[in-house]
């Protein structure tokens, strides 16, 4: 239903060129026991005040579908968002909660982890996001790697972000990906000075105050390391699985062995491994290079039991597009159909 909702949408053309999925002006968007809803973010309040028209029309074409019994379309702008008088706080000390970190509204929660960073753990997790939404899948991504929010950059799109009903928080979406980050919140030139607490905080509000939607898998980019979020994600039912993403090399092995550990500890399953940066070949003579090291993933994978999911090269055309916004995975080359297979076999497997 949410495509054939989303069909209906590209049937209205705004003024200056497009509709509003292309123009990614759609967010929340649900379908829930006959009824649909989700939010029309306008760019501006003058845009804004200007779409009562196709408020009406959006209303009346997904009102016609089959199955449809009731409709309900927001229009927000970064300046007349629902409850804007209030301001959207993000961060402080987490409130004492029972209640598991996971939403109820989503199937399977996957942490994309790494025993240290530069490794590629964010560019694997925004390309297998859009590779597993490409593949049909209700994809949410949640940039938790709060000290270096790369997601933003990656996946081409930024804040501010705005509020649905009551303190809830409305995600963005891109490439077919519903998408939250604290890079939304923080001026992108800033450091993010905050301590353990408030740290656990702000997970736990993109955790249960995001307006998730229903969702088929939420992957979230964990930092790198074996500190407070993992813990906390784990401890408190945030998890079901976990990914660990290296490179070949001894030093990078050393501590991915140690993420390995402290997911087995916390008693989450790990799903494999995926080695990244696994060799380069050059574009003029064809000559593979291991730069490296060779057969490192592998092996450690083997010695612990567990499978191999993806081996990923060195690829400049991933970098590039990483860069400008577009994962690689969006596209059809060699790369994204990589990606394709791994997102196929993580659905073959059932998990969601």
């Amino acid at each position: 239903m949410i495509e054939s909702i989303k069909q209906e949408l590209r049937r209205l053309s705004l003024p200056d060129g497009g509709d509003l999925v292309s123009r990614d002006m759609v967010r929340a968007l649900r379908f829930e026991n006959g009824k649909a809803s989700f939010v029309i973010e306008a760019p501006s309040a003058g845009v804004a005040s200007q779409m009562e028209p196709l408020r009406l029309a959006a209303t009346q074409l997904i009102g016609a579908l089959d199955g449809v019994q009731d409709v309900s379309i927001v229009v927000t702008s970064p300046t007349t968002a629902p409850n804007a008088s209030k301001p959207l706080k993000f961060g402080g000390h987490a409130t004492p909660q029972t209640a598991p970190l996971k939403p109820a509204s989503i199937k399977t929660v996957i942490g994309i982890a790494s025993g240290k960073g530069g490794v590629g753990k964010s560019t694997v997790s925004s390309n297998l996001a859009v590779a597993l939404s490409k593949a049909g899948k209700k994809v949410g991504l949640l940039d938790a790697d709060i000290y270096g929010p790369s997601q933003p950059r990656m996946m081409g799109v930024s804040g501010p972000l705005s509020k649905g009903q009551g303190d809830e928080i409305i995600p963005l979406q891109a490439h077919g990906v519903t998408l939250m980050s604290v890079g939304f919140m923080i001026d992108p030139d800033k450091a993010v000075v905050w301590r353990g607490p408030m740290l656990m905080g702000a997970m736990q509000q993109m955790m249960t105050q995001v307006a998730w939607g229903e969702l088929d898998v939420l992957l979230i980019d964990l930092p790198p390391g074996t500190g407070d979020v993992q813990l906390t994600l784990c401890q408190k039912g945030g998890l079901d699985a976990a990914i660990i993403v290296s490179t070949p090399q001894d030093v990078a092995l050393i501590d991915a062995k140690r993420a390995i550990d402290m997911f087995y500890t916390l008693k989450t399953p790990v799903l494999g491994l995926i080695e990244n940066m696994s060799l380069f070949t050059c574009p003029d003579c064809g000559y593979e290079a291991h730069v490296f090291g060779h057969g490192g993933v592998a092996d450690t994978a083997k010695d612990l039991g567990l499978p191999l999911l993806a081996a990923l090269p060195i690829d400049l055309e991933t970098r590039l597009a990483g860069d400008q916004g577009t994962p690689v995975a969006a596209g059809d080359g060699a790369m994204a159909q990589t990606y394709a297979r791994l997102a196929k076999g993580l659905i073959d497997s059932g998990l969601f």
